[in-house]
């Protein structure tokens, strides 16, 4: 467990600060009668090793909430308004949500509906999707069917096509979009042939490239205003992000 192996490190180290003299300059019989304090210490005191768990945890948070707060600073651009991603909600929005999607994940469907109500409900946040597919083939294929939908058809036509793939069932195989595109009364034919080009391709490696710089692995990932948030996160907890966010 790294955390314990850490913080026992720690506690040696904490150890060692109080005795006289250099560490280096114990000999072995010294180093080994402290080593053995030490470990007695820890045997017969172990809420210290919790305390120093929960320190450790508490500080690599705040350095990781440090380190997302700079990277989303210095990409602003990238991930605000990169030029080929969808923006609904309201354009002139106080507070922008960004969502790094994958239409065949779970959580991705589950926070969907979530995050649709929050913005509809709200009215004054703007919602950006960037296709983020990492999931195989039918992510691809589903990622490329949205941005070929928004390239050739417009902001109108890619909100239909984005809520029908979230809430496609089965596989997202080339026929099914294709039956898709006519059900969304789209030019089925230039969609399908849309999704190779390499208008299409260049969207989807940017979002990937933008996702390793801001050390996005996983989906739903979510940056609201100067917040990441990796993961799903539950209606009323994004209600209350963007209500702090607002607050500054």
């Amino acid at each position: 467990m790294p955390f314990l192996k850490s913080a026992i490190l720690t506690a040696a180290l904490l150890a060692a600060s109080i005795l006289p003299g250099k560490a280096e300059d114990l000999t072995d019989a010294e180093r080994m009668a402290f080593r053995a304090e030490v470990r007695a210490y820890l045997l017969e005191n172990p809420e210290v090793l919790m305390e120093a768990i929960a320190i450790l945890e508490d500080r690599q948070a705040s350095d990781a909430a440090a380190r997302d707060v700079r990277m989303l600073a210095e990409n602003k651009a990238a991930i605000f308004d990169d030029g080929h991603s969808w923006v609904g909600g309201n354009p002139e929005g106080d507070i922008t949500i960004v969502e790094f999607i994958d239409y065949r994940c779970g959580y991705c469907r589950k926070a969907w509906s979530e995050v649709e109500e929050l913005v509809n409900t709200d009215g004054n946040i703007r919602f950006v999707v960037k296709e983020f597919p990492i999931l195989g083939e039918a992510s691809d294929l589903s990622a490329r069917f949205a941005i070929a939908t928004l390239q050739l058809a417009g902001p109108e036509a890619y909100k239909r096509a984005h809520d029908a793939l979230v809430t496609l069932r089965g596989d997202a195989t080339k026929p099914a979009l294709e039956r898709l595109a006519g059900d969304l009364g789209l030019d089925a034919a230039a969609i399908m042939a849309r999704m190779a080009a390499p208008e299409v391709t260049a969207v989807i490696q940017a979002n990937h490239a933008l996702a390793q710089t801001l050390d996005i692995s996983g989906t739903p990932t979510f940056v609201v205003n100067g917040t990441m948030l990796r993961g799903y996160v539950p209606l009323e907890d994004m209600r209350q992000i963007v209500k702090e966010q607002r607050k500054g």
